[in-house]
């Protein structure tokens, strides 16, 4: 069925639905009248069918009846919002990608074992912003040797040899963004500067 065919069937259930949501509440046409503000030819002729609803008359009756105007058009549900992902195992990582499609920036979450405490330094394209959400996270980059704890973020060309694991406390949790064409994240919200 085509969108064009689907609000058409859509507007001619409105009428059918507005008489039984009436009937339902033992509300005669003259009560609603008198509640809405609507004329009863009209709404006899909105239930009938013959009278094309608009905005202008379902309002009134969503009101008068106390139900959401979603119910009085039929509307469909709408789906579940939640985005079920995979985690999958990479170099002993647990990595849940969150970004779904193609594009510059990559967005992951990942779990470091505690036991990824041997550094392995590498070099590559791209740029790479790494976000604490637990643990602590050692991030070797170049001459640095740092630890960053949960709230702390970096970010780093990853032309510069670089690595990142735990402290052998325990695992670590963080979210990585990644442009593997060297692009920076753009971070426009900053913290006030606290005056003393």
């Amino acid at each position: 069925m085509d969108d064009l065919s689907a609000i058409t069937a859509a507007l001619a259930e409105v009428g059918p639905r507005l008489k039984r949501l009436r009937i339902q509440r033992d509300v005669t046409l003259a009560e609603l009248a008198a509640a809405t503000g609507i004329s009863k030819s009209t709404l006899s002729r909105l239930e009938s069918g013959q009278r094309r609803p608009s905005l202008e008359l379902l309002l009134p009756i969503s009101q008068a009846h106390q139900v959401p105007l979603d119910e009085l058009v039929g509307a469909p549900e709408v789906g579940d919002p939640r985005i079920r992902l995979t985690a999958r195992k990479v170099n002993g990582n647990t990595v849940l990608p969150l970004t779904r499609q193609p594009g510059p920036i990559q967005t992951y979450k990942m779990v470091i074992p505690a036991r990824r405490t041997e550094p392995e330094l590498c070099t590559h394209e791209g740029y790479e912003w790494l976000y604490v959400l637990s643990g602590k996270l050692r991030l070797l980059l170049a001459d640095h040797d740092l630890v960053l704890g949960p709230g702390e973020a970096a970010e780093f060309d990853t032309k510069l040899p670089h690595w990142f694991g735990s402290t052998g406390e325990g695992p670590v949790e963080i979210l990585s963004l990644f442009g593997r064409q060297g692009e920076r994240i753009h971070v426009r919200a900053r913290p006030r500067s606290s005056k003393k």
